[in-house]
């Protein structure tokens, strides 16, 4: 049987094991995803330990994707350049590598949701809104994936300065008091915040800057459709919701773990919203 897993503290709240043990099942594999609970003064050890726990490999969630950045023995080209790991597997050679499939997962799930053509919207240009570690990820999605030019916007601009190195040419800082002037040619605006979740406050944005071409995502999944979402869609303009990303981030690690390339379906869709769903 082959074990794989998703590591944080806590982890209850993980769904996870739904996704991946749906494909377990659709594909017929012997095969478990399960998770585990290591706080972060044990996680070097269960690392050091993977191999003779017989885990082929897993996925890291809060808090530890910093950690197992430094740990791990390699680092794909592409978790490098985020500085966060998300997905842990073996080497041929039997190294402890480190991948970060936020990135793909999430540009992924705009190509499943707007077709592949959405890069050309607007004048090309995309702005997102936050810069902690997801917004990382995300412009270092939005830049491989070819967009013309990423505006960062954060309450405290230090932060989005700190985006800019991944491409000074094609990313820039801006303050929040300017983001009605970088959304008017926008193709796309992302808010990677927490603004808008439930149980924070919402994100206070006029979406009536944008063009009509424009898509609105959020990666927030609880609940499904944010406020900025919501009114995307009363200005007709397509919103994508966060819970695309959660799937498609997750088919990389599946592939490697269990030797089989899954697919994002509306299948697994509704079995995680149902999962989601208030009792």
């Amino acid at each position: 049987m082959i074990r794989a897993f998703v590591v944080g503290h806590p982890i209850a709240h993980s769904r996870s094991p739904l996704i991946h043990g749906h494909w377990l099942a659709a594909f017929g594999i012997d095969g478990r995803y399960e998770r585990i609970d290591v706080a972060p003064s044990a996680f070097p050890a269960f690392l050091r330990d993977l191999r003779e726990q017989g885990l082929a490999g897993g996925n890291v969630t809060i808090p530890h994707k910093e950690a197992a950045f430094a740990l791990v023995d390699v680092l794909t080209p592409r978790a490098a350049r985020i500085g966060a790991v998300n997905t842990l597997f073996f080497s041929e050679d039997g190294r402890l590598t480190g991948d970060n499939t936020d990135a793909p997962g999430f540009i992924a799930h705009l190509d499943q949701s707007l077709g592949r053509d959405w890069p050309s919207r607007g004048d090309g240009s995309a702005v997102v809104l936050g810069a902690g570690g997801a917004a990382r990820a995300i412009v270092v999605g939005l830049l491989e994936r070819g967009i013309a030019r990423v505006a960062v916007a954060n309450r405290t601009p230090e932060r989005a300065l700190g985006l800019v190195a991944l491409d000074p040419a094609r990313v820039r800082a801006i303050a929040w008091d300017e983001l009605p002037a970088a959304l008017a040619p926008a193709g796309l605006l992302v808010n990677t915040t927490s603004l808008g979740m439930a149980g924070h406050p919402p994100l206070v944005l006029d979406v009536a800057a944008l063009g009509s071409e424009a898509a609105v995502a959020d990666i927030v999944y609880a609940p499904l459709e944010t406020p900025l979402l919501a009114a995307a869609r009363a200005r007709g303009l397509d919103a994508v919701d966060g819970l695309g990303m959660l799937l498609h981030q997750a088919v990389p690690g599946f592939a490697r773990w269990f030797g089989r390339t899954p697919s994002v379906t509306p299948a697994l869709r509704e079995r995680i919203l149902a999962d989601l769903a208030p009792s």
